[in-house]
Formats: C-alpha cells, structure tokens, sequence
C-alpha cells in the first residue's frame, strides 16, 4: 500500500486549448518570444538563438541538457554525498526554474498562445517531489546517474527530433484551423515530460528510480 501512495517524483499537466489559437502570434512566434527567452537565457547562462530547430525544441533542448548553471546540481550532489542533506531553499529553486522553462516551452511549442509568466503558474502545473534524502536517496549515486541514463539520451534524441516535426505540423494545422490537433498535442507534452523524468533522475537528483522507457513515467 505505502508503495502505491507514494508520490511520484514528477508530474507535468499542460491544459489543452480546447479553443482557437491566436494564428497572428503563432506565425510570429520566434519573434514574439524573444524578450522573455532572454529572460531565460540571462537566468541559465543558455543562448537565446534558434540552433536549427523550428520554434525553440532544439533551443529548450539545447538549455535542458547543456546549461547545469540554471539549476542547483553539483552543489547538491555534494551534499547528498557527503551530507546527506538536499538544502530546501536549492530544491525550490530548481523547481521553480523548471516550472519557467516548462511555461517557455510550451509557449514556443505551440502548446499555448499565452505569454509566459515569470511566476504565475498559468495553464502549465509541474510539480517535483522533494526527497527525503537519509530514506530515499543514495548516497553515492550522483556520481553514476548521469552515466546510467545514457540509453534515455539516445531515445530522447530521437524523440525529440520527432517532436520537432510534430511542432512544424502543429504550426500548420493552427494556421489553417486554428486548433493544435489534440493527438500531436499529447504527443509533444508526453516527450518533455520524458525529458523532465531523466533530467530529475540526472541532474535535479530528486529521485534514485531508474526513469521508465515509456510516456507513463513511474507507476
């Protein structure tokens, strides 16, 4: 019973816009998105240009992976390791980081035509357990995470990929309908989600269960 209660160490809801997107915004949205993707960029020290993918994927992407400096980890690491200890102030600032980054994302992925908000939730909920670390971290564990979830990077690649095609057809749809089609819409936050779930595992250092190799996340 205690196993099937306890909470999972991500979850990410992104509310379908059950309604006609802003055509005029969603053309432009590069353009539109550049002041407060260098908002971003100044907080995680990531560059705010579109590296050879459409609509900020691979600019999200490139930030997730790339720029540690956004979040609290090496500094956590040591603490786990030598301490035991996941200071809650470095926990809520990663947190709160990466309920910003999922509001950019999910703007420059089309998933919302809202503009994001540097703290108001919106219609983008994350969410991360904070770890009791002496009962459910390990302590030497920091040191190979990154290392173990190599297979997760060589799917996410792809994945991520397809979600970019997947954001392109999205563009075209809701230029046309004005609607992201529901099925793609899923699609997209189910992958980020997959991201989120290894970057937790890896880097955020909030969990020690291995992520699933699947769009369910942990059970």
């Amino acid at each position: 019973m205690e196993q099937a209660t306890r909470k999972k160490p991500t979850r990410l809801e992104i509310e379908y816009p059950d309604r006609r997107l802003d055509r005029l915004t969603t053309f432009f949205r590069p353009i539109v998105a550049i002041p407060i993707l260098i908002i971003l960029g100044t907080l995680s020290g990531a560059p705010v240009f579109w590296d050879h993918a459409p609509w900020g994927w691979g600019w999200i992407g490139q930030w997730e992976w790339q720029s540690a400096a956004a979040f609290v980890v090496v500094p956590t690491g040591l603490m786990i390791i030598f301490r035991r200890k996941y200071p809650r102030w470095w926990f809520d600032w990663n947190l709160h980081m990466a309920k910003f980054v999922a509001r950019v994302f999910s703007y420059m992925a089309l998933l919302t035509d809202t503009y994001p908000s540097t703290d108001d939730e919106q219609g983008v909920h994350l969410d991360l357990h904070y770890p009791e670390v002496s009962e459910e971290l390990t302590s030497w564990m920091p040191l190979i995470k990154w290392f173990l979830a190599i297979p997760h990077y060589i799917v996410l690649f792809f994945l991520n990929i397809a979600s970019t095609m997947v954001v392109v057809l999205a563009w075209f749809a809701i230029l046309f309908t004005g609607r992201f089609p529901r099925g793609l819409f899923d699609f997209v936050v189910n992958v980020f989600h997959w991201n989120l779930r290894v970057l937790a595992y890896t880097f955020l250092l909030i969990t020690d269960e291995y992520p699933a190799f699947d769009f369910t996340g942990w059970e």
